[in-house]
């Protein structure tokens, strides 16, 4: 659901879904971005969602919003932070630093996009990062378009 729709978001409370994606990335307009991330966090805050999944989709590291993003993700409290663009494993560390150092735990998830050839060809690579102690990756998001 686009961030920046506050109807999308609140149609996504009633939809049949097991999960909602709340994104701040590509649904939402440069200009518009502060105030998406503010709309989306304030959503999962007050919850509504019933049981179903809810992650934030936040702008990727690489950005002047990634790293905001991450911190008012991991202060929401969602199930998971689905990262864009993930190409390697280091990309993963980076995250993950990211996020306990904007205080998360072994609570919030991390999803990776995986939309790059060079991310299919470091998917094992990718994947082991799962293995390793206090990493929170638990899911591949694959973006084929």
């Amino acid at each position: 659901m686009p961030g920046a729709n506050e109807r999308a978001m609140e149609k996504a409370k009633s939809i049949p879904a097991d999960g909602v994606i709340l994104d701040l990335e590509d649904s939402v307009a440069p200009e518009g971005k502060d105030a998406a991330r503010i709309q989306v966090c304030d959503a999962v805050k007050a919850g509504g969602y019933g049981k179903r999944e809810v992650i934030i989709r936040v702008n990727g590291l690489d950005t002047s919003w990634g790293r905001a993003d991450i911190l008012a993700a991991v202060e929401a409290g969602p199930d998971a932070i689905l990262v864009p663009k993930i190409n390697t494993a280091t990309d993963v560390t980076q995250v993950t630093n990211a996020m306990k150092e904007a205080g998360g735990g072994p609570s919030i998830a991390l999803w990776a996009m995986m939309e790059t050839p060079l991310a299919m060809l470091n998917a094992k690579e990718i994947a082991a990062e799962a293995a390793k102690p206090n990493v929170p990756l638990s899911c591949f998001v694959m973006g084929t378009n």
